[in-house]
């Protein structure tokens, strides 16, 4: 049975998994690795960790699964998306801390650029608005803010990438050899990529002050990109696929088709809806990206709702206020109580994404009475996640022709019974969860499979999505409306925070 692996490289941290010709997991290696914040709203991640990560985690999951590298038949990346690497292409050392994508400090840098023409100012060509959370203005921060580091990266001294371009790159050799690409759908995460020609735009990257010589080449997304490199416990195994890890779980959920959905629920929450090879302009605060592009064959676009704060605000409950020791215990916790007692949670710690894109927003805590125990908070901190999943869901109906009958949901809160139950009801339809939730890894596996003939097309990974649980709406309506009455309350608070 030939068997791929998928590296998960994600914002907390890095994974190894196995996965099966049957589209099931055999084994997993991971490690976390470091949240840095230097300052208020910065955030940051030490990428050579990130790689020795990667390389430790491999190997527990070839051991676990009792493997070597000649039962591999290929290797499959997914990515934290938007986070910036800058390296030095003769050492492979890092020159700064890569900048995560909920890191806020180059708002400056945006506010300046959106005078210009107003933060869709390079909307039509990139399908992204003009915000922090995009690589662009982090590229450019570090090239004016390390000794000599623009000057070095216009001699061609220094690259720069996403986290799958990094690992990428050191897995087929590094210094000696790496091959330094990346996939439509994290070039499409830049705004620095024209979404129709596929490649870097000239304009784009004289208006952020970013020299071409630095930045990936763009390939598909399911193809060989180059093999592991000699030293590796994969030698000579190909790299053969690469999604930015919300396409990867959509491709996951065997979303292919126009019309076809997934929400990821993770260190923040994505809905991403398939609109096929239409490129579709949002009117209700979404991003047109690219869904994923299989070798020789036409880009699949998408519309995305990205929401930059819910896993990471249970995170916050145990880290930053000890409210518990295990992210775990947050669901026995909040089912504890009957309801959130009033509380709401409004989570804006990096801005508001969508579809309110509000960078003045900052987080709030409302409600508060005597009452309100930590209790109270864990199930205001998981209602969050779903107040913020109707939101942009509303945002998809309302562009879309047919609205979403069913939402299809994964990553590691969907085992979180009482916010799936929750979230069903808030939205209205049902939520379904599939056998394997982990699908961000799986659609990378998947797009490796493909290149290199473990899968024959996409009818095969249609096959093996199965679904595992379902939940229906148990909530009346007027009910419903009181709550997301309150929650938008909420959110008014949140708002014009920060002077700009």
């Amino acid at each position: 049975m030939p068997y791929i692996v998928a590296i998960d490289q994600g914002t907390t941290s890095t994974r190894a998994i196995v996965v099966d010709e049957t589209g099931s997991p055999v084994s997993t290696g991971q490690l976390e690795h470091r949240q840095i914040f230097p300052r208020a709203g910065w955030v940051e991640h030490d990428a050579a960790e990130i790689w020795r990560n990667t390389r430790e985690v491999i190997g527990m999951a070839l051991a676990k699964a009792d493997l070597t590298r000649h039962d591999i038949a290929g290797i499959g990346i997914t990515n934290q998306r938007e986070t910036a690497v800058v390296w030095d292409r003769r050492t492979g050392e890092p020159i700064h801390h890569a900048i995560v994508w909920q890191d806020t400090r180059t708002q400056d840098r945006v506010d300046a650029l959106a005078a210009d023409g107003g933060t869709d100012r390079f909307a039509d060509v990139t399908g992204l608005p003009l915000a922090t959370y995009f690589s662009a203005t982090k590229i450019a921060w570090i090239l004016d803010h390390v000794d000599g580091a623009r000057a070095r990266a216009e001699r061609g001294e220094l690259l720069f990438g996403t986290t799958d371009s990094w690992v990428l790159w050191n897995l087929t050799g590094g210094p000696d050899g790496g091959v330094h690409a990346t996939d439509v759908t994290n070039a499409s995460r830049t705004l620095l990529m024209d979404l129709r020609t596929l490649d870097w735009r000239d304009d784009l990257l004289e208006a952020f002050g970013i020299p071409r010589a630095m930045l990936p080449e763009i390939r598909p997304s399911s193809g060989v990109f180059g093999t592991a490199e000699s030293s590796s416990l994969l030698r000579e195994v190909p790299i053969a696929g690469i999604l930015g890890d919300q396409q990867a779980a959509t491709f996951g959920q065997a979303a292919f088709d126009a019309g076809e959905s997934k929400n990821t629920y993770g260190t923040g929450n994505f809905l991403i809806v398939n609109t096929g090879e239409e490129l579709v302009r949002s009117s209700n605060g979404l991003i047109t990206t690219v869904a994923y592009q299989l070798d020789g064959d036409a880009p699949r676009y998408a519309l995305e709702g990205s929401i930059a704060v819910t896993g990471s605000l249970v995170q916050w409950l145990r880290d930053n206020l000890g409210l518990f020791a295990h992210a775990s215990e947050v669901e026995a916790l909040a089912a504890s109580v009957p309801d959130n007692g009033g509380v709401h949670i409004v989570p804006a710690f990096s801005g508001l994404f969508a579809p309110h894109w509000r960078p003045d927003a900052r987080g709030v805590i409302t409600g508060l009475t005597r009452f309100a125990t930590k209790a109270h908070f864990a199930r205001a901190a998981l209602e969050a996640a779903a107040f913020q999943t109707r939101e942009v869901l509303d945002a998809a109906n309302a562009d879309a022709d047919v609205p979403i009958p069913e939402l299809k949901v994964d990553g590691g809160m969907v085992a979180n019974e009482l916010l799936m139950q929750f979230q069903a009801d808030i939205l209205g339809i049902p939520v379904v969860r599939p056998r394997v939730a982990e699908t961000t890894a799986l659609g990378a596996a998947y797009a490796a499979g493909l290149a290199t003939g473990v899968w024959g097309g996409l009818d095969d990974l249609r096959a093996n999505w199965a679904e595992d649980r379902r939940w229906e709406p148990a909530m009346d309506e007027s009910e419903r409306e009181t709550r997301l009455g309150l929650w938008r309350k909420a959110v008014t608070r949140s708002l014009d925070w920060v002077d700009g």
